[in-house]
């Protein structure tokens, strides 16, 4: 399937990306992520080594569209770890967090 990312045309396959991901690390997600086989990995990630571009070049919204339109399935931020840092922000500065 042709997909656009970093305004370049790439002709991907799932099996390709399965393949380029197989044996990557995952790094933490803190941003949009895609869950690849039983692994998930950061957007960013996924779009660096499967068109081997540099990470700002591209957004991680271009890469979910594409991974989505592969069938991979992407998540967006994950919220948990947006509230965790709130509520610990909270108790660093003595702050109850229920409002």
């Amino acid at each position: 399937m042709r997909c656009i990312i970093a305004n370049f045309a790439f002709d991907l396959t799932a099996r390709e990306v399965t393949d380029a991901m197989s044996g990557v690390s995952p790094e933490p997600i803190t941003g949009p992520s895609v869950q690849i086989g039983r692994h998930v990995y950061p957007a960013k990630q996924v779009g660096a080594v499967v068109t081997r571009q540099d990470r700002r070049d591209f957004t991680a919204g271009e890469v979910t569209r594409a991974m989505t339109r592969l069938g991979f399935t992407c998540h967006a931020a994950p919220p948990a770890a947006a509230s965790g840092a709130v509520e610990a922000a909270s108790e660093l500065l003595g702050k109850p967090t229920d409002g």
